[in-house]
């Protein structure tokens, strides 16, 4: 989700804001909503692109639809500290203004109806300094972005091998994914109560062994410049969290760039997940005279 506004709300209010995601938050701002189930209102989808059946491409498509469902599954186990820095560029892309925040992060994924809704909670650890004539970026809900390679959506999307990368020993397979028009769509700009489907393209490094994705790269061309945007850009890096006892693999964000462009403004926010933490529940059966079992 991504918002542009100038006034600051009280703290408690904006917790239950985040919270009734995916509802528009503000009057006249800018808001991207992930898995709003959109429509394009274009033309049928043609046939789909896809890695040819039985080929390494393929293969890693296949075991990231897995990773991407295990990860909606394992997020609600864990929070972490997210550190949050918002920025104003300049016209030569220069940082001209900065705020810093801190919270406590928890993602949520409820499924229902046969679709996931993604609950992002933030509890407040240090408020950055706020300067009321800025307008800043907010982003939420850009995690969500992994729906493109859930397979709720994989109709939504084409997909194409754009070769092998290898990264410190670890080789990845190369995705192009390109939104196909006339499908759902997870993500969607919402401006004056109205809905647009924002037709998302990019690449994802998949990791040949496990499937996890390493990065995601996903971009809005001009295409919505005459609802007010001009571009957008998001970054998103994964890692491996280890955990001991017991002993668990869980695969988590680790930061994010979003970039946005208006007519009139550069914007640019970098999220960074440090210090994750697993949550342990113990659970005790009482008889009802009271005695353990």
């Amino acid at each position: 989700m991504i918002v542009l506004r100038r006034q600051e709300l009280p703290r408690k209010r904006m917790r239950r804001l985040a919270a009734m995601f995916p509802r528009p938050l503000f009057v006249s701002a800018l808001v991207v909503l992930f898995s709003a189930s959109a429509v394009f209102g274009q033309a049928p989808p043609g046939p789909q692109a896809a890695p040819e059946p039985g080929s390494p491409a393929l293969a890693a498509l296949q075991k990231a639809r897995q990773s991407v469902e295990k990860f909606f599954e394992q997020s609600a186990n864990v929070v972490c500290t997210e550190n949050v820095s918002q920025m104003i560029l300049g016209k030569n892309g220069k940082q001209a203004y900065r705020e810093e925040s801190l919270f406590d992060y928890q993602l949520q994924a409820n499924p229902g109806s046969g679709s996931l809704r993604l609950v992002e909670t933030r509890e407040t650890r240090k408020a950055a300094f706020r300067d009321s004539s800025r307008t800043l970026l907010i982003t939420n809900g850009f995690t969500s972005m992994l729906l493109i390679v859930h397979p709720t959506y994989e109709a939504s999307y084409s997909f194409e091998p754009a070769g092998e990368e290898s990264v410190d020993g670890t080789a990845y397979v190369k995705i192009h994914f390109q939104a196909i028009p006339g499908t759902s769509s997870p993500a969607a700009l919402q401006l004056r109560g109205k809905n647009y489907p924002i037709p998302l393209s990019g690449m994802m490094w998949i990791d040949k062994q496990t499937g996890a994705i390493s990065k995601l790269v996903a971009s809005v061309d001009a295409s919505l410049s005459d609802l007010g945007l001009q571009s957008m850009r998001s970054e998103i890096h994964y890692a491996t969290v280890h955990f001991h006892d017991p002993e668990e693999f869980y695969w988590m964000p680790m930061s994010a760039i979003i970039d946005v462009e208006t007519p009139r403004q550069r914007w640019r926010n970098v999220h960074r997940f440090t210090q994750y933490k697993r949550f342990k529940a113990t659970i005790e059966v009482e008889d009802r005279q009271g005695n353990q079992p």
